[in-house]
């Protein structure tokens, strides 16, 4: 068994047996007939994946790694707040008619902000002090921007990476971990894509950084399953488990800009069958 599938049925089995159940509650989220989307939710859940024992890819199903990856990059890389830009269409429920999703995600991590070292934006300012400075305990990302958060689409779910660098004894290699917080997970349909886009994310600025990946630890303020979601979830945690795959990037690749989707290569990864129209609250 993957330690990632054995947090995932942990988590869910902790929500499902001690969650707080929302229905008939005030709740934002509805369904596309109309209905409420309730859940049976849990605070704060704290997940660890050590990125130097497996890849957290979930075999419960398949998760799509290139997607995910490519999504990552369309914040973090490209700084785009435009579905066209992207290649999935996961953002499209949340896009205007000109693709935009309004002030969120790629828009903030684009906007360049003075320091004594000069002007950045957030991505360029996390590979400068890694570079530059890699124990420094301020490298930390954040899209929760208050005065914006009326001109986004979608508040912001997964908000704010902490970055934070550690030392292998032996070695002495630098080892990057980091701490991803998240106000809101849709355990099905987003937990594990969240992990591994992240996770990728990890392992791409540890590279470029010469390091080695690390702890990702994942905090979720509210970790929710969807009433229609239950007896999917309880299917899905009810299989049996493979072996985490092995996944890897393209080494040659020594600046953040430069990764695309070719340079992930993922080996051995054996999975049960995707579960078909998962109902989407809205």
């Amino acid at each position: 068994m993957s330690q990632c599938d054995h947090i995932f049925i942990n988590m869910c089995r902790d929500i499902l047996e001690n969650g707080t159940d929302t229905r008939g509650e005030k709740v934002r989220p509805h369904w596309p007939d109309g209905t409420p989307a309730y859940t049976i939710k849990q605070f704060g859940i704290c997940n660890r994946y050590d990125l130097r024992k497996e890849f957290p890819a979930l075999t419960l199903r398949r998760t799509a790694l290139k997607s995910a990856m490519d999504e990552i990059l369309w914040i973090w890389q490209r700084k785009s707040n435009n579905v066209h830009d992207l290649h999935s269409h996961i953002w499209d429920e949340w896009a205007d008619e000109d693709g935009s999703i309004g002030k969120a995600y790629g828009y903030q991590m684009g906007v360049k902000h003075v320091y004594k070292e000069g002007l950045f934006d957030q991505t360029d300012r996390v590979l400068y002090d890694l570079r530059h400075n890699p124990f420094s305990r301020r490298i930390l990302t954040n899209l929760y921007v208050h005065q914006d958060l009326h001109e986004m689409n979608l508040y912001p779910c997964a908000y704010s990476m902490t970055f934070n660098v550690t030392q292998e004894r032996g070695d002495g290699k630098l080892v990057l971990n980091a701490v991803l917080n998240q106000r809101s997970n849709d355990v099905l349909t987003a937990n594990n894509w969240n992990v591994a886009q992240y996770a990728l994310l990890l392992m791409m600025i540890a590279q470029v950084s010469d390091m080695v990946p690390g702890v990702l630890v994942h905090m979720i303020a509210d970790a929710h399953i969807y009433d229609r979601h239950v007896p999917l979830i309880q299917e899905l945690i009810s299989r049996e488990p493979y072996p985490a795959p092995k996944v890897w990037l393209n080494p040659e690749v020594h600046d953040f800009y430069q990764f695309t989707t070719d340079d992930l290569h993922v080996e051995n990864y054996q999975y049960h069958e995707q579960i078909r129209n998962i109902p989407v609250a809205i």
